[in-house]
């Protein structure tokens, strides 16, 4: 008998019936990880005929928010735990992350978190939802690192079992097993997953593009998804992101020649370079010639220095030794001895790169000795602040580079070859496009169609959507509580529909706020009408208005009865109903209107 067959098999009589005692191997979280030839044993029977449910919480129909949960038996486990940003509809809010209901009213079914990557898009909500379930979390090396930090400024710093995956590795996750796969994208470590079920064998990609020549020379793993869809593959869950893009994603490499051609022609100036805070490729590149025009490098931004000290300690960042100075140091040196890399690429209110353009910001001043590069691409919705942002950098005097003028940017998303190539290598028999608003789930199906894949064997699904195969047919069975969360502050939750409608209304129309004081006991008018304006019209140009609406309101009052009078619900919803109409009268606006009623 062996050491795995001594702890892991069951409890048996002996042949007169007395029992005979057997002792039982707890397995760790770190246990879990093994190689896949080894996680494949032999499953119950009532496994072995289970089905497997695939419930998107996030990333269809929308960017950003990524999160799967996958369930067979009583086993479950979250693939990738995301943020998106607050669109303009949502004034006030910081992040939007996953409604965690689902998961919370399963929590003892979790077995752990699986992460593709360390892209806020995929960790940002990891912090909100480790606060409700603690479980495991399985990532590469570099990923766990970013997690880590943004645990920390959580305050969950070793508070959460983090485990490191090598690509090629299985964690077991109940009856189910996931595989880390090497993958190409703008951030090292990154990893698609294959998931090994009772039903069949599940490849999710996670985000990704071929990149046959990638700065760190580690190229995606093609050869283990072509093995997986030799030996079947029962449903592909590929990323949509550039599925309206035609041919192939250009190799990081071509960036790093655009940006020694551009250094060579920002001779004499100073080198300002704005781009994605987790490229890290993109700022080894930037390193690389910063070194060869004998130049410092300076970096601004909390999360472009947090990433930059993450990936240089762990190694993935090589940094020569004097070459990178404190922010502190720049006035030390000539500006055309500098190289800042910043953030604001996006053209975010409160980033480095904008409070520059705007002249507010406390260390660096933009002139016409400037040659300034924004190495991205807007993302959509962002455009009109990246113009904004070039347009006052470039009334400084500035030189501006951006996308369309030179190769500053590459994707790190697969185009539609690329995904084609992923489609015909795995050979699924289902396929669920993921990780794009409708429009590009649409067109990424119509990629699979071209590959062979049958019209009812794809699945445009939304978030919420129970997907459950047995590994004969799938289908969309049931929906689960599903959605956002906004977060505003240190406030999860507590903004709503009726709170953002609210915001809303004042953004577009203001607020008027009556104050009145009533006689207590006879409840005659003691003070005011007192009308206060606040983003509906500015009292000294409008008197005539507010002079108007001190009158509607002395009217409204004086037509109450003394039963009225003493119903300040119901005096506040005539005030409030009658004021309003007056209001659109005469303004064709409809400003928010709070009464407030005070007993003197």
């Amino acid at each position: 008998m062996n050491e795995r067959e001594k702890f892991t098999r069951p409890k048996k009589y002996t042949p007169k019936g007395t029992y005979q005692k057997r002792y039982y191997k707890k397995r760790t979280p770190a246990e879990n990880i093994v190689t896949p030839e080894k996680h494949t044993q032999p499953q119950p029977k009532e496994i072995r005929k289970a089905t497997v449910k695939i419930i998107p919480l996030g990333g269809l129909n929308e960017i950003g928010k990524n999160m799967t949960v996958f369930e067979c038996s009583n086993d479950m486990f979250i693939l990738d735990c995301g943020l998106s940003f607050p669109d303009s509809d949502m004034p006030g809010v910081d992040i939007v992350i996953p409604d965690f209901a689902y998961v919370e009213r399963n929590r003892d079914r979790i077995r752990g978190i699986v992460i593709t990557h360390g892209h806020e898009d995929h960790i940002g909500a990891l912090p909100y939802l480790l606060k409700k379930v603690n479980v495991p979390v399985y990532a590469t090396r570099l990923t766990i690192g970013l997690i880590e930090s943004k645990l920390k400024e959580q305050g969950l710093s070793g508070k959460v079992r983090l485990h490191v995956v090598e690509p090629r590795k299985t964690v077991k996750m109940g009856c189910m097993a996931v595989e880390f796969i090497k993958v190409n994208h703008s951030i090292p470590d990154s990893v698609g997953m294959a998931v090994h079920t009772p039903a069949g064998v599940i490849i999710h990609t996670g985000d990704f593009k071929i990149d046959a020549t990638p700065i760190d020379g580690k190229v995606i793993d093609l050869a283990r998804f072509g093995e997986l869809g030799n030996k079947g593959v029962l449903a592909l869950m590929s990323e949509s992101t550039n599925a309206e893009r035609a041919g192939f994603t250009r190799s990081e490499k071509t960036v790093g020649a655009s940006f020694d051609r551009l250094f060579q022609q920002a001779e004499g100036k100073r080198v300002i370079i704005a781009t994605f805070s987790s490229n890290i490729h993109r700022v080894q590149q930037i390193i690389n010639c910063a070194v060869k025009y004998e130049r410092k490098v300076a970096v601004f931004g909390r999360s472009m220095i947090n990433v930059i000290a993450t990936a240089k300690e762990l190694g993935y960042l090589n940094v020569p030794d004097k070459i990178m100075i404190d922010i502190e140091d720049m006035d030390s040196y000539n500006s055309e001895e500098i190289v800042l890399i910043t953030t604001g690429s996006q053209g975010e209110p409160m980033s480095a790169l904008t409070r520059m353009a705007m002249n507010d910001h406390k260390q660096v001043v933009i002139t016409p000795m400037d040659f300034i590069i924004i190495s991205a691409t807007p993302i959509p919705g962002n455009e009109k602040y990246v113009t904004k942002v070039v347009n006052e950098l470039m009334k400084s005097g500035a030189e501006v580079v951006y996308e369309a003028m030179y190769e500053v940017h590459v994707s790190g998303h697969a185009c539609q070859e690329e995904l084609k190539l992923m489609l015909a290598l795995t050979k699924p028999k289902f396929f669920i496009p993921v990780h794009g608003e409708y429009k590009h789930l649409k067109k990424h199906s119509e990629l699979a169609l071209e590959v062979g894949i049958p019209e009812e064997n794809i699945f445009i699904a939304s978030i919420g959507n129970v997907i459950e195969t047995d590994g004969n047919k799938m289908s969309i069975v049931s929906q689960v509580p599903a959605g956002r969360t906004l977060v505003d502050g240190l406030g999860v939750g507590d903004v709503g529909s009726i709170v953002l409608h609210d915001r809303k209304h004042l953004a577009q129309d203001g607020i008027i706020i009556v104050v009145i004081g009533l006689e207590r006991g006879s409840n005659r008018i003691s003070a005011g009408p007192d009308i206060i304006s606040r983003g509906f019209v500015y009292v000294r140009e409008s008197e005539e208005l507010m002079t108007d609406a001190r009158k509607c309101i002395k009217d409204i009052l004086y037509g109450c009865s003394y039963a009225e009078l003493r119903e300040w619900g119901f005096l506040k919803d005539k005030m409030r109903d009658e004021l309003a109409e007056f209001i659109y009268k005469k303004t064709q606006r409809h400003p928010m209107i709070l009464p407030i009623i005070m007993e003197t």
